[in-house]
């Protein structure tokens, strides 16, 4: 019979750590590509909602327009709304895959070695 031990914890950073880390050169770098991707891309889809919704709101004889048999433009472009969610999911994912985590991963290497051992 085995004995299961438990996993080795890493060093805790202190809080001033933390707050040295979020000033650095690297955090400010993380931050800055999560914003240029997240800001851009929230505002297109919060854009593109509204004006679905001003459409179904406002515009009732083009969204009733027939495109295929009875599907209108208004389910064509609610449907639209669900691609475009996956898609940007997508993409952010794939994003934070490549550009994110990796920095995220350099920054919390580089705590855990600064941070004083119990």
């Amino acid at each position: 019979m085995s004995t299961a031990h438990a996993p080795a914890h890493p060093p805790t950073p202190t809080g001033d750590q933390f707050i040295e880390m979020q000033q650095s050169p690297q955090f400010q770098e993380l931050r800055s590509r999560l914003l240029r991707f997240v800001l851009p891309i929230s505002a297109f889809f919060l854009i593109w909602y509204a004006v679905y919704v001003l459409l179904g709101a406002f515009a009732h004889d083009f969204m009733a327009t027939k495109v295929i048999g009875e599907i209108n433009l208004g389910v064509i472009l609610g449907l639209l709304q669900f691609v475009t969610t996956f898609v940007i999911t997508w993409a952010y994912v794939r994003f934070a895959n490549r550009e994110l985590d990796p920095r995220a991963e350099a920054i919390r290497n580089q705590m855990e070695a600064e941070a004083p051992k119990a």
